[in-house]
């Protein structure tokens, strides 16, 4: 038999983003979608005076990494909800004498 889990799935709680980070991150989607490149974003937020979450301007890798951490938090949070299957084998009983071994 095969069993597995995904209750191993690390979650340090990766659903919950502040309002802000939202709508950072749904700013910087739709630039990207709209297809402006990872530094003109930053230019663009950097422009309007939003700071990075630790307060800094923005740079081209701080867009990718929003970006990129948000695939990573959705495919963590598709992961978990996933039903593993079980899987059943050939499966044997064996009954034993006392004091005889099975190999």
């Amino acid at each position: 038999m095969s069993f597995s889990t995904n209750n191993l799935v690390f979650d340090r709680n990766p659903h919950v983003w502040t309002e802000s980070q939202q709508e950072i991150h749904d700013q910087i989607k739709t630039l990207h979608d709209e297809g402006l490149g990872y530094r003109r974003i930053a230019k663009h937020l950097n422009d309007q005076g939003i700071k990075t979450i630790r307060g800094n301007e923005w740079e081209s890798n701080n867009v990718h990494s929003v970006l990129k951490r948000n695939r990573e938090r959705l495919k963590r949070l598709k992961v978990k909800e996933d039903e593993p299957e079980i899987e059943y084998g050939k499966m044997e009983l064996v009954w034993l004498r006392e004091g005889e071994s099975y190999q």
